[in-house]
C-alpha cells in the first residue's frame, strides 16, 4: 500500500496497522501496533496520497476513516513525536508551492475578513461554553505551575497581558478583536482603564454588550463592530490577542502604520498571537479550508521587519512554548466530555470536524513548532521602564487586590485566538 509507505518515515517512536477498504491490513514502523488506521472508501487509496493534509480531516470528518484502539489525537501524536517531521512526510506538490500564493491566501481585504470572522466566531456562545474557560476566553492560557488548572491559568494571562501594559486608572485602552469582551472587562475592572474593544463578530459584539451591561461597566466599556483600518484618534494603550493571524503578511505594514496612528506618544501596545519557530510556512489546507480561512501564523522574521518599518520600538518580546499545547489539551478534554451536547446542538460530521481541529492544534504546538509570541511595543524611546522587574510586581499586585463588585449574569465573554 502507498499510504503505508508514505507514512512509514514518520514513525520511528511506534508502529500503526492500516486496513484498507479491501481489508488487507499492512504493518508499519515498528513493534506492537497500538492503533489501526481503517479505510472504508477505496477512493481514499488514492486520495490521501495526492493530498494527505486536506483529505485526511475530511475524510475523518466524513467518516470514511476511523481509528480503532484510540482518539485522532492519538493517531496524530503517533505520527509526531517521531524523529522525522510529520509535514514533511505528508507534504506534496501543491503544498510546496503554496508559499508562492501565500499572497492571494492571505489577503484579507475588509469585506473577506468579515466573512471569514464570522465562519468560525459567529458560533453559538451555547457551543463554546461547552468546553472553555468560565470567562470563555478561546485565546491561549498562561501555566504558571504544571497543575494550574484552566480557569486559573487564563487568569494569570489576563494578569501577564495587563502587567505589560503598565495601565492606570482613566488611561484610553484599544482592544483590537476584543472577542467576546473578557480581556477588556479585565482591565476596565481591575485598573480603571477606559476600554474601547472592537470586533468583526456580531454574535460576540452582542455577547460583550450583554457582559458589560451586566457587570455595570456600560459606562467605562464599550464595544463596536468595527475592523482596525476604520479606527480613528489617539489610546495610550492598545493590546490585541489571537487576532493578528486573521491580519496576513500582506497587510502587515499597514497594520503596524495604523498601530502606530493610533498610539499616543507614549503609548504602549500589547500583541499576543500565534507564531512559527521555524520560519515562514503556509498555512495547513484543512485547517484554512474549514477552520480559519484567510488565517496564518508567521514567523516573528515576517513580523519584526514591519514593525521597524512602521517605526515602532519593539521593548520586549516574550515566547510562551507549550502553554498553548496545554491550553488546547483542556479544551480537547472537555470538548470530548462534553460531545454528545455538541452533536445536539449541530451534527456528527460537526463534531467530529472540532475533534480533528482540536487535536491537530495541539499537535502543532507539542510537537510541530507552534508557539505565541507576545510583543510590547512603544512609540517612544522611555515608554516603559528599562528594566522588566516591573512586570512581575504588578502581577502579584492584581493577583492580590481585591476586585470591585463585579453584577453577573451568565458567565460568558472571551477573547478569541
Amino acid at each position: 500500500m502507498l499510504l503505508a509507505r508514505l507514512l512509514s518515515p514518520a514513525l520511528t517512536a511506534g508502529a500503526l496497522d492500516i486496513v484498507g477498504a479491501d481489508g488487507r491490513r499492512h504493518r508499519v514502523g515498528v513493534g506492537t501496533p497500538s492503533l489501526t488506521l481503517r479505510l472504508h472508501d477505496k477512493a481514499l487509496h488514492r486520495d490521501l496520497v495526492m493530498n494527505p493534509r486536506l483529505r485526511f480531516g475530511e475524510a475523518y470528518m466524513d467518516g470514511r476513516l476511523s481509528i480503532e484502539g484510540g482518539s485522532v489525537y492519538d493517531f496524530l501524536a503517533l505520527l509526531s513525536a517521531g524523529t522525522d517531521n510529520v509535514q514533511g512526510v505528508l507534504g506534496n506538490l501543491r503544498e510546496t508551492l503554496s508559499p508562492a500564493l501565500r499572497l492571494i491566501q492571505q489577503s484579507n481585504p475588509l469585506r473577506r475578513s468579515r466573512r471569514n470572522v464570522a465562519h468560525h466566531y459567529d458560533l453559538s456562545r451555547s457551543f463554546f461554553e461547552l468546553f472553555l474557560d468560565r470567562d470563555l476566553q478561546y485565546s491561549c492560557a498562561y501555566f504558571p505551575t504544571p497543575d494550574t488548572g484552566l480557569d486559573e491559568a487564563q487568569e494569570a494571562k489576563k494578569r501577564h497581558i495587563a502587567a505589560k501594559l503598565l495601565l492606570r486608572p482613566g488611561m484610553r485602552v484599544l482592544d483590537i478583536g476584543c472577542g467576546w469582551g473578557g480581556m477588556a472587562l479585565y482591565l476596565a475592572r481591575m485598573t480603571g482603564a477606559q476600554v474601547t474593544g472592537i470586533t468583526l463578530s456580531r454574535e460576540q459584539l452582542a455577547v460583550a454588550r450583554e457582559r458589560a451591561a451586566h457587570a455595570g461597566l456600560a459606562g467605562q466599556v464599550r464595544f463596536e463592530l468595527r475592523d482596525y483600518r476604520q479606527m480613528e484618534g489617539r489610546f495610550d494603550r492598545i493590546v490585541s490577542v489571537g487576532m493578528f493571524e486573521h491580519v496576513g503578511v500582506p497587510h502587515y505594514p499597514a497594520f503596524f502604520a495604523k498601530l502606530r496612528d493610533l498610539m499616543a506618544e507614549d503609548g504602549v501596545a500589547l500583541l499576543h498571537a500565534i507564531g512559527r519557530s521555524d520560519g515562514p510556512g503556509s498555512t495547513n489546507p484543512w485547517f484554512r479550508k474549514y477552520i480559519f480561512p484567510g488565517g496564518y501564523s508567521p514567523a516573528l522574521s515576517e513580523v519584526i521587519p514591519a514593525v521597524e518599518k512602521a517605526g515602532l520600538w519593539n521593548t520586549d518580546v516574550e515566547i510562551l512554548r507549550l502553554h498553548y499545547a496545554e491550553t488546547l489539551r483542556h479544551w480537547r478534554e472537555r470538548f470530548a466530555a462534553r460531545r454528545e451536547e455538541a452533536r445536539a446542538m449541530y451534527d456528527e460530521r460537526f463534531c467530529r470536524m472540532w475533534e480533528f481541529y482540536l487535536a491537530g492544534a495541539e499537535i502543532s504546538f507539542r510537537y510541530q513548532g507552534h508557539m505565541v509570541f507576545q510583543m510590547q511595543l512603544a512609540r517612544s524611546l522611555g515608554a516603559v521602564p528599562l528594566v522588566r522587574d516591573y512586570m512581575q510586581r504588578t502581577e502579584t499586585d492584581l493577583a492580590e487586590a481585591v476586585p470591585p463588585p463585579l453584577r453577573t449574569g451568565r458567565n460568558v465573554g472571551a477573547n478569541n485566538a
